[in-house]
């Protein structure tokens, strides 16, 4: 059975293992670099981003998750995990913070506003739907929470949502020699995959909808099942190869 990590630093990640536990799969808690060689999969919770990195950083964990990340293993951020994933991240404390990367995006991390202005909403999630069975809606709990701004162009946008009237404004942080631009759309992405990484602004794991964590198992199945193939490709290869070379029969062999 697959190995999936949660990252306990700080946050939702009590609350992860407890909806892995409702499918039948064993979460581990991660606090260390070397936990992470024995993973298949991750997960980052939700919490407060700025103390997640700052603990990050006291245990030197950001090379190992980057490396992990960069592995192709399959790897799942709510809330602050969206914002640790993403490239770029905006409305930070100041002095910023690091970041995990790999998700081509910009979040902007206290997009909705304070905790006041935490909510709940249905999202639609076709996608989730098609895949996983049930309703093509799904309840979204924004506590406090980042959005996506933008992506790139192999992001896959999985749900979105209407900006909530009231949500403060926000401004895009500019390139150099670009004038400043407010964001004006009526609706914000709150969901996306790109390859490897999955990322939801919001936090399913306090729902009862276990489909977004079976969607992750599922992707860790994918991951399985590409290494098991280009494996075998790799054996045939090699196999054909012997088989269009033999070796003359007048050297010596050393085996």
């Amino acid at each position: 059975m697959a190995v999936v990590g949660v990252l306990a630093l700080q946050g939702s990640y009590n609350e992860h293992i407890s909806a892995l536990r409702r499918i039948g799969v064993k979460g581990v808690e991660v606090r260390k670099p070397e936990q992470l060689q024995s993973l298949d999969s991750l997960i980052i919770p939700g919490g407060e981003s700025t103390t997640m990195a700052k603990l990050a950083n006291y245990h030197n964990l950001f090379p190992a998750l980057r490396e992990f990340v960069g592995a192709g293993k399959p790897v799942w951020g709510t809330c602050a995990g969206l914002i640790f994933l993403a490239n770029k991240a905006i409305g930070q404390k100041s002095g910023g913070q690091e970041l995990i990367g790999g998700l081509d995006c910009t979040v902007h991390r206290n997009f909705f506003g304070s905790q006041v202005r935490s909510f709940e909403t249905e999202l639609s999630v076709p996608m989730l739907a098609e895949k996983e069975g049930g309703s093509p809606t799904c309840r979204g709990v924004f506590i406090r929470a980042p959005a996506i701004l933008a992506v790139g162009s192999d992001v896959e946008i999985l749900a979105d949502c209407p900006v909530p009237a009231g949500t403060p404004s926000i401004t895009k942080t500019p390139g150099e020699g670009v004038e400043e631009e407010v964001y004006s759309k009526d609706r914000v992405i709150v969901a996306v995959r790109q390859g490897n990484i999955l990322a939801t602004a919001f936090h399913p794991e306090l729902t009862s909808d276990s489909r977004w964590h079976r969607l992750f198992l599922d992707m860790d199945k994918e991951s399985h099942a590409k290494a098991f193939s280009t494996l075998s490709l790799s054996t045939s290869s090699r196999d054909a190869e012997g088989r269009s070379n033999p070796r003359p029969l007048d050297l010596p062999i050393f085996e």
